[in-house]
């Protein structure tokens, strides 16, 4: 697949990094020489300087030909008009990265769809949807619904008490077969599991289990739900807002923000949250704030180390649930050996959103997780695919991924080696970073 990426930040380069790898054809436009020196040098993929908003620059890109066109410049403003520019030359699909929430609302997405941008990507509005599902479910590291909940994937932080801890797979599934273990994240590696791998202290565990059992694969890791409703916010980010407004009166929010001016304008914006002006990282004012009476912290600031680093000493004053929105991918790992909670990361959930596209899922339901080094999708089996011409023991799947389930006339169900896919299931797939592009040969 050709793909045109108009942007090379943070979020334009880490897709094209990803893409490189998928094996895709990729070429990357932006007006920095140095950014794109970095990205020529080290992997497999094209690049172009010039402005993303030039009708030359995207003409020589090669958007007439291209299948899909991604503007993920920081200007919602550049990316739309480039999107528009691109369709105008001939690009199968666009998707312009926005940051205005209004332009999500379905009624106005005629008026982008005529500009020629099919998809619209607002990795913050994500980002706070992440947040208020893991304060639904806080005792989760990740939740993942398929197919309104029928399926579920789940990421467990094994502690000693977890009756899991120690057993390997292949006794756990002697005794227990309402889950399926996806993957297990070990200190700096994600493993596909094979019966032979034993669960240990410490590990990440993802499960994939169906709604009904979901109470049952949490006792088994030892863990208990908890009612979440104070919640302290450090930094006032555009994540925070959205995080608020989405809520609404679900929960009683306070925000610290170092910024007097953004504190007023915090103050406007969120009118039922309390704001405080301060450093969140001052152990003295978070306990004069009441941290040690709070359900959760939410760490929100630039700083991906300040995040980390505050939500460990929020979790020591003995805060139940902590998220921190880790921007460096390289801290990832690091961050969830030091129990950090939660992670958030806005690239993860771009790309994961820009994969969900490329496997032609409908953009309007989430059906792809991208982690650090992993992804989820649930894809729907086509007639005549690879993957429905024997049952699954029978396959030779690539050990870098595995199929954790289906759905099977609108009802959930785990899948074993004796299973045989039939088109038109819904497939739920895990796959290290990498392996996307064998799995679209598999369902193609």
């Amino acid at each position: 697949m050709k793909i045109l990426i108009a942007g090379a930040g943070e979020v334009g380069s880490h897709l094209a990094k990803l893409l490189s790898r998928e094996e895709q054809d990729v070429t990357i436009l932006d007006t920095d020489a140095a950014h794109l020196a970095a990205l020529d040098t080290n992997y497999n993929l094209l690049t172009l300087q010039g402005k993303p908003t030039s009708f030359d620059s995207i003409k020589e890109g090669g958007a007439a030909d291209c299948d899909l066109f991604i503007a993920v410049t920081p200007f919602e403003t550049n990316n739309i008009l480039a999107c528009s520019i691109a369709k105008s030359f001939g690009a199968k699909r666009t998707v312009a990265r926005i940051d205005n929430y209004e332009y999500m609302i379905r009624e106005n997405r005629d008026f982008f769809t005529r500009m020629g941008v099919n998809h619209l990507i607002y990795p913050e509005y994500f980002a706070a949807r992440e947040i208020m599902m893991s304060l639904k479910r806080s005792w989760a590291r990740n939740w993942f619904e398929i197919h309104q909940g029928q399926l579920i994937v789940v990421g467990v932080k094994i502690r000693a008490n977890a009756k899991l801890n120690g057993m390997a797979l292949k006794d756990i599934g002697r005794e227990h077969r309402f889950f399926h273990v996806s993957a297990i994240k070990r200190n700096y590696e994600t493993i596909i599991p094979r019966g032979s791998d034993i669960i240990r202290e410490g590990d990440i565990v993802y499960f994939t289990s169906t709604a009904e059992n979901i109470g049952a694969v949490r006792d088994l890791c030892g863990k208990t739900a908890a009612n979440i409703r104070k919640c302290l916010i450090m930094g006032g980010s555009r994540i925070a807002v959205r995080l608020i407004r989405l809520a609404g009166d679900a929960y009683r929010f306070k925000i610290i923000e170092s910024d007097r001016d953004r504190c007023e304008w915090l103050a406007e914006r969120c009118p039922d949250a309390k704001i405080v002006h301060g450093d969140g990282r001052d152990i003295d004012l978070l306990l004069e704030e009441g941290i040690t009476e709070m359900d959760a912290f939410i760490a929100l600031t630039d700083s991906s180390e300040t995040n980390i680093l505050a939500s460990v000493s929020a979790k020591e004053l003995g805060v139940r649930k902590t998220v921190a929105e880790v921007e460096n991918i390289q801290f990832i790992a690091e961050a969830e050996n030091l129990n950090v909670g939660t992670i958030i990361n806005k690239k993860l959930l771009a790309s994961g959103r820009i994969f969900q596209i490329l496997l032609e899922a409908d953009a309007e339901t989430p059906k792809f997780m991208a982690l650090a080094d992993a992804d989820v999708a649930e894809i729907e089996v086509r007639p005549g695919s690879k993957i429905t011409r024997a049952q699954v023991m029978d396959l030779n799947l690539s050990r870098d991924m595995t199929i954790a389930g289906l759905i099977r006339d609108d009802k959930g169900m785990l899948v074993t080696g004796s299973t045989r896919i039939q088109p038109g299931d819904h497939v739920v797939v895990f796959c290290l970073s990498g392996a996307i592009h064998k799995i679209e040969r598999l369902f193609n």
